[in-house]
C-alpha cells in the first residue's frame, strides 16, 4: 500500500509541476489566443482539482503499477503512460472538435502530443522515484 501512495504522490507532484508551467507559462496565450471566449477568467478549481486526482490514479493503474510488476521496467511506464495520455487526450480534443463550433485543429494536435508527452513523463518519473524507494 505505502508503494502505491509513493506511486500516487510523485506522479501527482510530477503532472501538477509540469501542467503548471505549460498551462500558465508556455502555452497559455497559445491557448487563449485560439479559444477566446470559451476560455474563463478563473478556471473552475474544484472540478479542475477532481480531474487531476481522478487522471493520476489511471496514470498509476494503468502506466506505473504495471511496471511495477515482475518484468516491468522504466520502459513499461512510459510507453503504457504515453499511451493512456495518448487515448484520454484524443478523446477530449477530438470529441470537442466534433462537437463544438470553432474548435482549432491546432488546439486539438497539440494538446494530444502534450497529454501524451506530460502522462508518459509522470509515469516514467512515478516508476523510478517509486522503484528507487520501494526496490523489487
Amino acid at each position: 500500500m505505502a508503494r502505491m501512495i509513493t506511486a500516487y504522490v510523485v506522479t501527482a507532484i510530477v503532472f501538477l509541476g509540469i501542467d503548471y508551467v505549460w498551462l500558465s507559462k508556455v502555452a497559455k496565450s497559445f491557448y487563449f489566443d485560439r479559444l477566446g471566449d470559451m476560455v474563463l477568467d478563473k478556471p473552475k478549481m474544484g472540478a479542475a482539482a477532481l480531474f487531476y486526482a481522478v487522471y493520476v490514479v489511471g496514470i498509476v493503474i494503468f502506466a506505473v503499477a504495471p511496471a511495477l510488476k515482475g518484468s516491468g521496467s522504466a520502459t513499461t511506464a512510459a510507453l503504457y503512460g504515453a499511451l493512456f495520455g495518448f487515448f484520454a487526450y484524443a478523446t477530449y480534443d477530438m470529441t470537442n472538435y466534433a462537437t463544438l463550433k470553432n474548435w482549432p485543429v491546432v488546439i486539438t494536435a497539440v494538446d494530444i502530443v502534450w497529454g501524451t508527452v506530460l502522462t508518459g513523463v509522470s509515469a516514467l518519473a512515478g516508476y523510478l522515484v517509486t522503484r528507487a524507494i520501494f526496490p523489487a
